[in-house]
């Protein structure tokens, strides 16, 4: 299989639900379930799926901290974790990816749309559609405090084109997108984005767009 998915839920049910909806795709499968948080982590070393679907509310560890476990241990640097809940609650969005999430779901989104999530996140992108979470981003964001002065250091590292290219993912748009505002090709700003994250040391577009507006780059209102 091409996509390999760890599923993370106390729920036994919504663990089967979920198993039986991704081994139907093709080029996904699940290779493992874990019950609580500390076996997600657990389990993410023994495995290293590219994506992991982690409920937030779960026994021994939650979601988040769990989220967190993983995102800090270099030794999955390329597993991304899609944080999923029942609860849409502002502050879970903008806490799980800076928890180090690629992205946010609610359990009761559409089939199609988890698969595509799935293929979204696994392919390195970051869920951040549509733009209501993004709204949610810039809002809590601007309330990082002393922390922005540090994201604004940060950012000297870049080029005058990569703060740009920085500024348009978290507005949003695709490599695709981004080339064409550029007038570059799609490779080049494929090139730009990975150079930015690098030097930032971030894991994904989901962490570019918190510290582009945790550092003031962009704000809240912004149209790319």
């Amino acid at each position: 299989m091409s996509v390999r998915v760890l599923l993370a839920d106390d729920q036994a049910l919504v663990r089967a639900g979920f198993r039986a909806l991704l081994d139907a795709q093709p080029g996904v499968g699940v290779v493992a379930e874990a019950a609580d948080g500390r076996e997600a982590v657990r389990l993410a070393v023994e495995q290293t799926p590219d994506v992991v679907l982690m409920d937030i509310r779960m026994p021994v560890l939650d979601g988040l901290a769990a989220t967190r476990e993983i995102a800090s241990d270099p030794r999955l640097s390329g597993v991304r974790v899609v944080v999923l809940t029942t609860f849409a609650e502002d502050e879970y969005v903008f806490e799980a990816i800076r928890s180090g999430a690629s992205g946010f779901l609610v359990k009761d989104t559409e089939p199609a749309e988890l698969v595509h999530a799935v293929r979204v996140v696994a392919d390195g992108d970051a869920l951040l559609s549509p733009g209501v979470t993004r709204r949610l981003i810039e809002e809590f964001a601007v309330r990082s405090g002393p922390a922005g002065a540090v994201a604004a250091s940060a950012l000297t590292v870049l080029t005058d084109r990569e703060r740009e290219v920085v500024a348009l993912v978290a507005g949003g748009l695709t490599n695709d997108d981004i080339a064409e505002r550029l007038v570059v090709s799609p490779a080049t700003a494929k090139t730009h984005v990975s150079r930015a994250m690098g030097k930032l040391g971030c894991r994904d577009r989901a962490q570019l767009v918190v510290l582009a507006y945790e550092s003031g780059l962009v704000r809240p209102g912004w149209a790319s």
